[in-house]
């Protein structure tokens, strides 16, 4: 194994603790990934002075996650086991992964306590506090699937915008009081038939001051 390859494995496994992941998936998941072809499990063993047993068990929990897949290459009876080539898709079954284990059920346990009715006021406020997480949460998770469908093209676009949104944002903001400068605001119907008859008194007084 080279050193780079060495380094980034075992930064990957120091680093997946802190993600809820245990060193050893981390370094197995860390060794597909920058692995030229796919790896059947005793090389994967081999190369990180694991145990069989170890690797197994990770590359189920890696199988769970839908991070690794698995496949039969012609002439070996082995399984061997790669990573999605697209970052992107990595990425994105992450995303979908983590809501299924973690947003979904808080959403779900949220949305029962807020259907109880509450006892006293103190229970009203804490609903009150719950229907605040609860609707961010909401809100969050519509745009982080409304972000999951679209291209990897339209994807990387819209995180290069970057700080160009907030002047998008700003700009929309703005425009409502740029149209109001530019044509006066309408008036109710009752002034305008007002204004309509006085200018029809004021047409029918020049006539008859102009007749002979």
């Amino acid at each position: 194994m080279s050193p780079l390859a060495d380094a980034f494995i075992r930064h990957f496994g120091e680093m997946g603790s802190r993600w809820g992941i245990n060193r050893t998936v981390g370094q197995i998941y860390a060794l597909l990934y920058v692995s030229g072809r796919p790896l059947p499990a005793d090389e994967i063993a081999e190369a990180l002075g694991f145990s069989r047993s170890n690797v197994s068990m990770g590359l189920k929990e890696l199988q769970s996650w839908r991070l690794v897949k698995l496949q039969h290459l012609s002439g070996d009876r082995r399984e061997h086991f790669s990573t999605p080539e697209d970052i992107w898709q990595i990425v994105r079954i992450l995303a979908e992964e983590r809501r299924r284990r973690e947003i979904d059920p808080t959403l779900s346990v949220l949305r029962d306590l807020l259907l109880m009715k509450p006892g006293n006021e103190d229970e009203r406020a804490i609903q009150g506090r719950l229907q605040e997480m609860h609707d961010l949460i909401e809100l969050l998770t519509r745009w982080s699937e409304d972000v999951q469908r679209l291209e990897t093209q339209q994807l990387t676009q819209l995180l290069r915008l970057g700080g160009g949104i907030i002047r998008l944002l700003d700009l929309k903001n703005s425009l409502p009081l740029l149209g109001s400068k530019r044509r006066p605001p309408r008036r109710a119907p009752a002034a305008r038939e007002a204004d309509e008859e006085d200018l029809a008194e004021d047409f029918s007084e020049d006539r008859s001051e102009a007749e002979p």
